[in-house]
């Protein structure tokens, strides 16, 4: 499934020069970087490269987007706006308890990874300039509120005494869930690693000893 706006046609060569001529050159410059994305990574083209892609002259492009940073920029942030709604998908609210829910969520997060592996690296590529984009900085937090909002309410259901900060709870999960992807998911990791099982369930395996080891598990099934 494609995260981006645009028809599935809208994307290189004539089709870029047809979207251009209707004013959608935005839209098929998107289209044709997370194209290059998926094949080179989001450092492995020019700018003037994705113009050649879309079909337009060299300065077309900056009438959208001051440079190439900032195209990148705006293709995180469309992904980590789909992100956020795919783990709040996982999430569902906590239900049924805030461990499971935790899991899905987990299994969300790799599910994201694998199925839009342009706009997750667009989403974690170092090389933008600080500060980021305020967009995209706001879409990237609203993600990771998501994870915090979890942590927070599995820690909850610890006494106040033995609660550990659901900041840090976040980053962990955050962490665990980021490395597996990156190391067993994301295109470059895929290519070079092999696991004896799947990435979904080492993550599963590691969350549930991390939270184990606070106290939290699932509550046990009960028959009606």
């Amino acid at each position: 499934m494609r995260f981006h706006d645009q028809p599935p046609n809208s994307g290189r060569g004539a089709a870029g020069r047809e979207s251009y001529h209707h004013g959608n050159l935005r839209e098929a410059l998107i289209a044709c970087a997370i194209d290059l994305i998926a094949e080179r990574g989001p450092s492995g083209f020019a700018f003037a490269e994705l113009a050649r892609a879309a079909g337009v002259s060299a300065a077309a492009p900056y009438r959208h987007f001051r440079d190439r940073n900032a195209l990148i920029s705006e293709i995180a942030r469309r992904g980590f706006d789909r992100f956020t709604d795919a783990l709040a998908t996982g999430w569902n609210g906590g239900r049924p308890d805030p461990v499971s829910a935790i899991e899905a969520c987990g299994r969300a997060y790799l599910a994201f990874a694998r199925a839009e592996p342009a706009l997750y690296a667009a989403m974690f590529e170092n090389s933008l300039p600080e500060p980021a984009e305020p967009s995209l900085l706001l879409a990237a937090d609203r993600a990771f509120g998501v994870l915090r909002q979890a942590a927070a309410a599995a820690c909850e259901q610890l006494p106040r005494e033995r609660r550990p900060p659901a900041l840090m709870v976040a980053l962990h999960l955050w962490s665990l869930a980021h490395g597996i992807a990156a190391l067993f998911v994301g295109r470059a990791g895929a290519a070079r690693r092999k696991l004896p099982m799947a990435p979904e369930a080492l993550l599963e395996a590691g969350v549930l000893i991390y939270l184990q080891s606070l106290g939290l598990e699932s509550p046990p099934i009960t028959s009606a």
